[in-house]
């Protein structure tokens, strides 16, 4: 059986697709997750994105996020 270590080598080369899933997992584990509030997530994450698509709302680019993330943090 290969050590932690070992597992957690291989799990770095892995992907990004594939360590997410990894990691999606491996938190599952540690708390599980409600069926009743996965299903809320679920419907916000639908309606979001349907309000993107049909131009009711607009997105902000990642930078433009970050960059606020970080002038309200250097503050």
């Amino acid at each position: 059986m290969p050590s932690t270590l070992e597992i957690i080598h291989e799990a770095e080369a892995l992907p990004v697709e594939e360590r997410t899933l990894v990691v999606d997992s491996l938190l599952r584990t540690l708390n599980h997750p409600d069926p009743a509030i996965e299903k809320k997530w679920i419907e916000v994450a639908k309606r979001r994105m349907e309000e993107l698509r049909s131009g009711q709302v607009k997105g902000i680019p990642a930078d433009e996020v970050f960059a606020r993330i970080q002038k309200r943090f250097a503050e």
